[in-house]
């Protein structure tokens, strides 16, 4: 389908849904979908992790759905959110979405003719609430506000200091819709504490509430470490943390994975106080992989499990993430084992609140309720990821990546999950079979692109 036309379904889309009006209470459930920064696929411990303790997450995971092959949209912070939000892959925007979106004047946010799932939702009758990190255009017109979210608060930038909330570049970045409005405290818990009073300011409709966490990006500052930035100041060059033995950043690390394990605790504890439980969808994980030894000189970070690689590249380490799926009475305790992708949240969210699948039909995500509902296995597809000089497509077990000026490398995922063993030289064919996927993908993707050029 030819980009003009997935303009067009948009539009449709949203006119289908109608002007937005209260639904009545209890018709149709509320979405919680809490996203943590930067999380390693192994940081859990539901995901194997013995170091932190991550009781609330794990509770979730025990009482849901649990994947083991999710994987988000860009191994960087700006892809995964562009794609989440349009349910398309973040490609389609241009380039400059495959990475970190920089701030820059010239380099402007999602674009506001993309629709997004806070606009679907909206319109579908939800009250819709962002309480987090944005990094998806750093000033009007391309906030929160103007993307289908009723409520924002939280930063516009990549990251902020978790204690002064100022960002690398030393401004002030904490924000209520359009307008800085500082705050004292300690990121994690600001954002717990707007997330759950918009839970009770609105308990009593559907509400689509989005809690991206900063946690836990850099800087590596846990709830008893200090402040690492002043307002004024550019910290450039200097925007980790005050981190005193730089070859093991995982005690602050585990301060910050803890203090997340908290929030998702009291968001939990605030649905329980209203009654909310059997009504909601909550859905916890992370916009990519951690950091394992960064090029900084900083090691022991995250833990990514068996997997190979870490953020910002495209072998698994940096793209496979936790994924729990929680809903009391509707969804029962299982381990699924389908390759599912953030964008496929879109769709999912959208048919949950009843839009009409007809009008779904521009979406690159797939709808995954039959999935953790029903234990379903998902159409086969292909999965895409470019960033830089480097991409791969992943078909079934077989997974092709370029990195860079190097050949091939094709690995066989159900027998090497740490992608060791190179399979180019012995399997020319299926090289030839993904190679071909990819630059026809890579072809579509351009093509939708140029409308933003």
């Amino acid at each position: 389908m030819n980009f003009v036309c997935r303009i067009f379904l948009s539009v449709l889309l949203l006119s289908a849904v109608g002007v937005r009006l209260p639904a009545a209470e209890g018709s149709k459930p509320n979405i919680v979908f809490i996203l943590a920064d930067d999380l390693g696929y192994g940081d859990l411990g539901c995901y194997g992790n013995t170091e932190n303790k991550t009781p609330h997450i794990d509770r979730l995971a025990a009482g849901g759905v649990r994947f083991t092959d999710f994987h988000s949209n860009g191994p960087m912070c700006s892809p995964t959110r562009a794609a989440l939000l349009t349910g398309l892959y973040q490609s389609r925007f241009g380039r400059r979405f495959e990475s970190a979106l920089s701030g820059a004047r010239n380099d402007p946010g999602l674009p506001l003719e993309a629709v997004t799932i806070a606009e679907v939702m909206r319109a579908a009758g939800y009250v819709t609430g962002c309480f987090g990190k944005w990094h998806l255009g750093y000033e009007a017109p391309y906030l929160p506000t103007n993307q289908g979210f009723d409520e924002f608060l939280g930063l516009l930038s990549g990251d902020g200091d978790y204690h002064t909330q100022v960002d690398r570049s030393g401004n002030q970045d904490w924000w209520k819709d359009d307008a800085i409005a500082m705050e004292e405290g300690y990121t994690t818990d600001l954002l717990t504490t707007h997330a759950t009073d918009f839970i009770e300011r609105h308990h009593d409709r559907p509400f689509f509430l989005h809690v991206p966490h900063l946690a836990v990006h850099f800087p590596w500052q846990g709830p008893d470490d200090p402040a690492h930035r002043k307002a004024g100041n550019s910290y450039m060059k200097d925007k980790w943390g005050v981190i005193p033995d730089r070859s093991n950043v995982r005690p602050h690390l585990t301060a910050m994975i803890e203090s997340l394990d908290k929030s998702v605790g009291v968001i939990i504890a605030a649905l329980e106080e209203y009654g909310l439980t059997e009504n909601t969808l909550v859905v916890f994980s992370s916009d990519n992989g951690g950091y394992l030894d960064y090029a900084g000189g900083f090691k022991n970070i995250s833990d990514m499990g068996p997997l190979r690689g870490e953020k910002g590249q495209v072998y698994e380490g940096g793209h496979r993430v936790p994924a729990i799926f929680s809903w009391p009475g509707k969804i029962s305790a299982s381990v699924c084992r389908e390759t599912a992708m953030t964008f496929d949240l879109f769709p999912t969210f959208a048919r949950l609140a009843d839009v009409d699948s007809a009008n779904l039909n521009h979406c690159d995500g797939a709808d995954l309720r039959a999935t953790f509902f029903d234990s379903k296995p998902l159409d086969s597809r292909s999965l895409f990821w470019r960033m830089g000089s480097s991409k791969a497509i992943r078909h079934g077990r077989h997974k092709l990546c370029f990195i860079g000026k190097k050949g091939p490398e094709l690995y066989d995922l159900d027998a090497d999950l740490g992608e060791s063993n190179n399979l180019a030289d012995s399997n020319p064919d299926a090289v030839a079979r993904l190679t071909k996927l990819l630059t026809a993908w890579e072809m579509d993707v351009d093509a939708s692109a140029k409308a933003y050029e």
